[in-house]
């Protein structure tokens, strides 16, 4: 059995895996980080590893805030990860949902909503992505769903400590996140 590609880039949902949902989480007051999530997305960089983030927005198509306020959240996640030596190379959210409130976002079932695999498609292409050399960690079953639609392995993440969690799923493919075990 050969060893398994390294990886290029990872694939992260939002809510649940980068920050505790709260529920429409949209609000920097409101932004808590899962353990180990900032630290993991600074390994990863320092590895190279390119870390996108996918993730379903319906508050907007609901109308509980605007795609200014999913804009403005992540940002700031982009500043709190770069004083810690991370980064997010791009971030991708699909603010459609069937049961909109908001004309412009209702859709039965856009290509970019998970689990359709669009947000993934797009930045596999927008990055020049190999998607055998990218995995996908979400928490839910819509997220391993894209994956596999995207052709991209997924990782469903069970709550707890990120970066934990990825020296256990993606070590041998990443090693300086055992490297740099603590």
């Amino acid at each position: 059995m050969s060893p398994q590609p390294p990886i290029e880039a990872v694939f992260l949902d939002r809510d649940g895996v980068l920050n505790i949902d709260h529920g429409y989480v949209h609000d920097p007051a409101d932004l808590e980080w899962i353990p180990g999530a900032r630290e993991a997305v600074s390994l990863l960089i320092r590895a190279g590893v390119k870390v996108l983030v996918v993730t379903n927005q319906s508050g907007v198509a609901r109308g509980y805030f605007d795609e200014t306020a999913v804009h403005r959240l992540h940002r700031v996640m982009r500043d709190e990860l770069r004083a810690v030596g991370g980064d997010i190379t791009a971030f991708y959210h699909s603010p459609y949902h069937k049961d909109a409130t908001v004309e412009a976002f209702r859709h039965p079932d856009h290509p970019t909503r998970k689990p359709n695999p669009g947000m993934i498609l797009s930045g596999l292409t927008d990055h020049g992505l190999d998607a055998s050399r990218c995995v996908l960690i979400g928490d839910n079953a819509s997220d391993m769903e894209a994956a596999r639609r995207a052709g991209v392995e997924g990782f469903l993440f069970p709550g707890g400590d990120l970066l934990a969690f990825m020296r256990r799923a993606l070590g041998s493919r990443i090693p300086t996140l055992i490297e740099n075990a603590t």
